[in-house]
């Protein structure tokens, strides 16, 4: 039977709660009676999310899970989600302010930016943010204690580890193309940083830069023209049209590393990714702590989330005639639907 990762697992379950227009919110109350906070205080925490797809599900359904376990109908929720539209993200952050939310979530970066730029007082959690340095045009790209009312947890992968999986997977390979969205810069980061490892281990490597939904088939099939094997970052607007990279890579017969989980399963052929639902719990938990005073958010650092999971979407590879080479058939889990 078909093993499959814990994020497409709970998907089905959280996709019921979440918003799918952009630029709409709605209200929702725990509908739970968890551990309380402090005494009888009562929280309203907003919730930008950029795009409806498995990872930012995952993160947004963790985030609120964790918080109703500590907090039960002591915290409401009021959800957008802007549909993959950035410009939609400032509209439903506005709308946050009017009502006067605790607490902002900020999933994905044009969550973040948006949010970022019209409060410095309501306290800001960021999750999915793959470097918050690159997010908010900081000095320093090294993710710690932030200031400000800014912090979360971070998506990012080891890239060097990515990297080594590809060359597991296709060691006899030589062009490798890096597709990303240039719209997004925490892609940018990921594929300048990883063409470096890639480049060291002999590959020869092309940036194929896509700018929206509108030309990423035509961009991917000149990558595929033009590369033996494709990788994709946490690019949001990748991980929104798998569908689309899939109709196309799967006819050109050229595989996929994903930069996660939701990729590989709509497009890919193998990753290394986090868990976006632990991901969100763990923004969640920061957030416990800041809506009942034991911490404060100018001095939580950046959180990560430490497990790793190596991923084979089994269903790809037999499309494309790829075995999967034994040791990472027998230490990974398949990522198929």
């Amino acid at each position: 039977m078909k093993k499959k990762w814990t994020a497409l697992l709970l998907t089905g379950a959280m996709a019921l709660s979440l918003t799918a227009c952009g630029g709409q919110t709605t209200t929702t109350s725990s509908g739970s009676s968890g551990e309380t906070g402090s005494g009888d205080a009562t929280y309203t925490v907003g919730i930008c999310q950029l795009a409806p797809h498995d990872a930012l599900d995952a993160a947004t359904q963790g985030f609120k899970d964790a918080l109703t376990e500590a907090l039960g109908d002591q915290v409401a929720f009021k959800e957008g989600n802007a549909g993959g539209e950035a410009n939609n993200c400032t509209t439903i952050i506005d709308g946050f302010l009017s009502e006067g939310v605790d607490l902002i979530l900020a999933n994905a970066t044009a969550s973040l930016t948006a949010a970022a730029s019209a409060t410095a007082d309501i306290p800001i959690l960021g999750t999915a943010i793959t470097n918050y340095g690159v997010a908010l045009n900081l000095d320093s790209t090294e993710d710690k204690v932030l200031g400000g009312n800014i912090s979360g947890t971070s998506d990012l992968a080891p890239l060097d580890q990515q990297a080594q999986l590809l060359q597991e997977m296709f060691p006899d390979a030589e062009n490798v193309g890096l597709l990303y969205c240039s719209a997004e810069p925490n892609s940018v980061f990921q594929v300048d940083t990883i063409q470096g490892y890639l480049e060291d281990m002999g590959y020869t490597c092309t940036q194929y830069a896509f700018t929206d939904v509108n030309d990423l088939a035509s961009v991917t099939q000149t990558a595929c023209d033009g590369s033996d094997v494709i990788y994709i970052p946490t690019d949001n607007t990748a991980a929104n049209n798998t569908e689309t990279i899939a109709n196309v890579v799967l006819a050109a017969g050229v595989p996929v590393i994903a930069g996660e989980s939701g990729i590989c399963s709509g497009c890919g052929v193998a990753t290394l990714s986090i868990d976006y639902y632990e991901l969100g719990q763990i923004t969640g938990q920061m957030a416990v702590k800041i809506l009942t005073g034991e911490e404060d958010v100018s001095e939580m650092a950046i959180a990560y989330d430490t497990t790793l999971s190596k991923l084979y979407n089994a269903d790809n590879c037999n499309a494309l005639g790829i075995t999967v080479p034994e040791d990472i058939a027998q230490s990974a889990q398949e990522c198929a639907e």
